[in-house]
């Protein structure tokens, strides 16, 4: 398990430095956004699937088990949930001012980015359940080389100093294998105390689910591509992948 963790980190931590190399040996002039529908649908699915059948419904299970009868893990997820959303249409604002708001609207986004990637490797690396985990890693390569590519392109078009931008980036490809070696300590050190486990499983859900649903807002698949079905289609085949693997862990 311990292997496979560490062997995990060291995926993220490559396919996140790769993915957001070329924008920074280039300086991209090209203020596009990175389109790429049928790929984003169906991480999308993934997302959803994974939040909401697995990692809510093992959180769930372990706070039932605690004598827990409010329904916490769901009230964890909406508040991480909407806090993403607060912070992004903060973003939208900044974006949509003057230049010098530009910086600030990167920034945002490195935030927002960080903070998911962080409680998805601390997901990971605190599960004691194999499958589970394989399921939270998969989840988080479906959208890890398109994070890193956008973030590492508004950091690069933004005002900021060269040496800040590939700062703030090299900080928010470490945040997932951090987590993940956070958590892990956590399983290993802090074993008695039985809500951390379902407690940060149910953050990290809260983020799954906004990056499977509004992540982008209008930009977000579910929302620019409603009506094509071609690519809705693969959202489900990532829902539904998520959840028929549901049927052996």
């Amino acid at each position: 398990m311990i292997s496979f963790k560490l062997l995990s980190a060291s995926i993220v931590l490559l396919i996140s430095l790769v993915s957001g190399l070329y924008p920074f040996l280039k300086r991209l002039k090209n203020k596009n956004h990175l389109n790429i529908p049928k790929g984003e649908a169906f991480a999308s699915g993934i997302f959803l699937g994974a939040g909401l059948i697995h990692m809510l419904g093992e959180s769930s299970r372990d706070f039932i088990a605690m004598g827990v009868d409010y329904p916490l893990p769901f009230l964890i997820a909406g508040v991480v949930f909407l806090g993403f959303l607060l912070l992004e249409h903060v973003a939208k604002e900044l974006y949509h001012h003057a230049d010098q708001s530009k910086s600030a609207f990167a920034v945002v986004a490195f935030i927002m980015l960080s903070i998911h990637g962080f409680l998805a490797g601390t997901a990971l690396g605190i599960t004691s359940s194999l499958s589970l985990a394989i399921v939270v890693f998969a989840a988080i390569l479906a959208h890890k080389w398109a994070e890193s590519f956008a973030l590492a392109l508004q950091l690069t078009k933004s005002p900021l100093r060269f040496a800040i931008a590939l700062t703030l980036f090299i900080i928010f490809t470490l945040m997932t294998p951090l987590g993940i070696f956070l958590g892990s300590y956590s399983l290993e050190s802090l074993e008695h105390l039985h809500f951390i486990e379902p407690t940060f499983l149910a953050l990290a859900a809260g983020t799954f689910l906004y990056l499977g649903s509004l992540h982008g807002l209008e930009k977000s698949v579910l929302i620019s591509e409603c009506c094509n079905l071609s690519v809705f289609l693969y959202v489900i085949a990532g829902f539904s992948l998520m959840a028929l693997i549901g049927l052996w862990i």
